[in-house]
């Protein structure tokens, strides 16, 4: 699955279980975004933590600006250029599968460029490789975040 650094939690859990390892290229793609969403908001969870915001209300109101389908899809298109064919190939298996829901707050094209990003997350945990994972949060964010600060000026 990947290297035992960068596989701490999922060893810990499918040992703790008593859990075989899965083959992930199998696993199918709402399987993937289903582990994907979780861990994604586990990482935004932490991250608005450590920027130091405490009060329950604001946390949840800060990561809904993160993990809602439309700020799935402009992450994954701050990111898109720096993936390889292997990860683009995931995101494309989640983006395409066919899903008997959307929610009410968000385009199908939204919901459906967030699945993808979602398998992509998952499967990069899946496989171990939770360094790339974070990079790619963490250099979408960043774009992102730049992108505002740049609209900002441009508005005074």
């Amino acid at each position: 699955m990947g290297s035992d650094k960068e596989n701490y939690y999922l060893r810990q859990i499918t040992e703790s279980f008593g859990l075989g390892q899965k083959d992930v290229n199998a696993m199918p793609a709402l399987t993937l975004a289903y582990l994907g969403d979780c861990i994604y908001e586990l990482v935004i969870r932490t991250m608005l933590v450590e920027r130091g915001i405490t009060h329950v209300s604001e946390l949840n109101k800060a990561a809904v600006k993160y993990v809602r389908a439309s700020a799935q899809k402009d992450l994954f298109f701050a990111i898109e250029d720096e993936l390889d064919e292997e990860e683009t190939a995931v995101y494309k298996r989640g983006r395409n599968v066919k899903s008997s829901s959307c929610p009410k707050n968000a385009s199908v094209a939204d919901y459906h460029t967030a699945t993808g990003f979602e398998a992509l997350m998952g499967y990069l945990y899946a496989k171990g490789r939770n360094e790339r994972l974070l990079e790619l949060v963490s250099s979408g964010i960043g774009r992102l975040e730049g992108q505002k600060d740049t609209q900002k000026d441009n508005n005074t």
